[in-house]
C-alpha cells in the first residue's frame, strides 16, 4: 500500500514540474465566462458536501485512512525532530551548561563578623543644635 503511494506521490511531482507543449487551437472557441466558473464550483462543492450521505462506506474508509496517515505524519515528524536535535547540537544554549556540569562552590564564605556592618549613624538633633548655638 505504501509503495502505491509513494509512487502516486512521485508521479503527481514529476507531472506538476513537466512543462505543457500542446499546440494552440486555431479557431476561437467560446471561453467560460466567470459566471459559469462560479456555477460550477458551486456544483462541485454541493456534491461534496452530499458525498458522505449517499457513500457512507467510502467516508468512513477514508476517515480511518486520514487519521492513520495523520498518525504516521506526527511520528515522522518526531522522528526528523529527534534525528536533528541529535545532529545539530542539543536544545541548550551557550549560556545554560549542560546537564550534570560541575557547579562552582557557592560564593557565601563571609562570616557573621564580616557581615556585622561598622555603620554610624548620624549625630542626635540635640547635639547638632548645641554646636550651632554655642
Amino acid at each position: 500500500m505504501m509503495f502505491l503511494l509513494r509512487t502516486t506521490f512521485w508521479l503527481s511531482v514529476v507531472l506538476l514540474v513537466l512543462p505543457i507543449s500542446t499546440p494552440q487551437p486555431k479557431t476561437e472557441e467560446p471561453q467560460i465566462g466567470t459566471i459559469e466558473a462560479v456555477s460550477a464550483a458551486g456544483a462541485a462543492v454541493s456534491d461534496m458536501r452530499h458525498f458522505c450521505s449517499r457513500q457512507a462506506d467510502a467516508c468512513a474508509v477514508g476517515s480511518q485512512v486520514l487519521t492513520h496517515l495523520g498518525h504516521k505524519a506526527q511520528a515522522g515528524a518526531k522522528m526528523l525532530y529527534e534525528f536533528l536535535t541529535e545532529r545539530l547540537g542539543s536544545d541548550h544554549t551557550a549560556s545554560v551548561g549542560p546537564a550534570g556540569a560541575a557547579r562552582v562552590p557557592s560564593q557565601n564564605t563571609l562570616t557573621p563578623t564580616d557581615l556585622a556592618p561598622a555603620w554610624r549613624g548620624p549625630a542626635p538633633q540635640t547635639e547638632a543644635l548645641a554646636k550651632s548655638r554655642g
